[in-house]
This record gives C-alpha cells, sequence and structure tokens, in this order.
C-alpha cells in the first residue's frame, strides 16, 4: 500500500449526497477474483447512458477534472451495502483521498484498510470546496496527513482529526497484511516453538 503523507491535486467535484457503495460499483462487477482493475467501473451506472455512451459532463468523465486524485462530495458518503469493492474501485481510480460532511461507518473502515484517507469537514466547508473545484479552473487542493491541514492556495485552511491508528497505517503505507509482517519474526519464532512442542508431546 502507498504511503500516504502529503498529497497535492486536481480536486473532483461529486455534488451529491447518500452516494451509496452499489452506485461506487454496481453489484454485476463483484464477481472478479482480483482486487484491481474496478477501476473501469467506478459510478458506472452515472458515468453513461443506458445505451452505453459517455455522460459527457459527469465529473470523471469531464476533461477538467482528469487525473484527479481528490474527491469532494455530500454528506453520507458510502452509505448502503459493505461492500470493500467501493474502496478498490476508487483506488483503482486512481482515487486518494475523498472530503465530506460525514461518511458511512463500514465504508469508512474499508477505505483506510486500502489507503484512502477520508476527511471529515463542516457542510460549510464541503460546500465552499464544491464550489471552488466547479467554478475554479484547474482547482487544487493540498492535503497533509503528517499536519491534519487541508489548504488551497486562495486562502482556504481546515484541519480534520484521523483516528492515530488510521494515520500511523496511512502514513506508513500499512495494510492488514502489512501490520501482520511486521511481526514476522515473532510469529516465526511461535511457530517454531509450538511446533517442537507438538513434537514433543507426539513422542
Amino acid at each position: 500500500m502507498q504511503p500516504f503523507k502529503t498529497l497535492t491535486s486536481l480536486v473532483a467535484p461529486l455534488d451529491r449526497t447518500n452516494v451509496d457503495t452499489d452506485q461506487i460499483i454496481p453489484k454485476q462487477f463483484l464477481k472478479r477474483i482480483e482486487r484491481t482493475g474496478y477501476g473501469d467501473f467506478l459510478f458506472f451506472d452515472w458515468r453513461q447512458t443506458p445505451e452505453g455512451n459517455p455522460v459527457p459532463d459527469f465529473v470523471i468523465n469531464d476533461p477538467r477534472y482528469q487525473g484527479a486524485q481528490i474527491v469532494v462530495a455530500g454528506k453520507n458518503f458510502g452509505c448502503g451495502s459493505s461492500r470493500e469493492h467501493a474502496a478498490w474501485a476508487l483506488s483503482d481510480f486512481g482515487f486518494r483521498c475523498v472530503i465530506a460532511p460525514t461518511f458511512a461507518d463500514i465504508f469508512f473502515s474499508n477505505a483506510g484498510k486500502n489507503g484512502i484517507l477520508l476527511v471529515k469537514l463542516s457542510e460549510e466547508q464541503v460546500a465552499q470546496l464544491l464550489h471552488n473545484a466547479q467554478t475554479i479552473p484547474g482547482y487544487q487542493l493540498t492535503v497533509s496527513l503528517e499536519d491534519q491541514t487541508i489548504t488551497d492556495n486562495r486562502g482556504f485552511n481546515a484541519t480534520f482529526e484521523v483516528d492515530p491508528f488510521r494515520r500511523y497505517c496511512l502514513l506508513e503505507g500499512l495494510d492488514d497484511i502489512g501490520l501482520t509482517l511486521r511481526h514476522a519474526d515473532a510469529l516465526d519464532a511461535y511457530e517454531k516453538q509450538h511446533d517442537h512442542a507438538t513434537w514433543l508431546q507426539a513422542k
């Protein structure tokens, strides 16, 4: 998992509330056995018409926001089912940070485990960022997990809270497997001791 320290990026404004996981990644794409490739189907039902044509003004189709790694959205982002695929799809597409007033609890946990920083700001602050991203060409934010701040070059400055353990994992680039591997020597020692004890009991 790529460490998250400081990110300066174009901002994609998704001015919608209650963005649920079935919209982030529809259920028909959950049959893949890999954790990659889901970015192709991110917001599938919103980014194209029923006939399969791209919706030109949908944010991730809009050339103004190509390459954005930060999403700003309305409250209750990630509601709905508990599918971890929603975090996989956002990450695979290239998003590393989502800013919103509130997030669904399970999605909040899944995102952090997959290297995505979720930042809660007030509705007023989010409204300002949405407006800026929609009206200022090439609008960028700098998100510092080290300082727990969000800034732009126009005077916006906000601080955010983050769970210390999740902050540590994101800064170090550690998912659940990475955390386990940090104790590899202790685990190996335990296994050897356990195997030896089992051998003695079998004699």
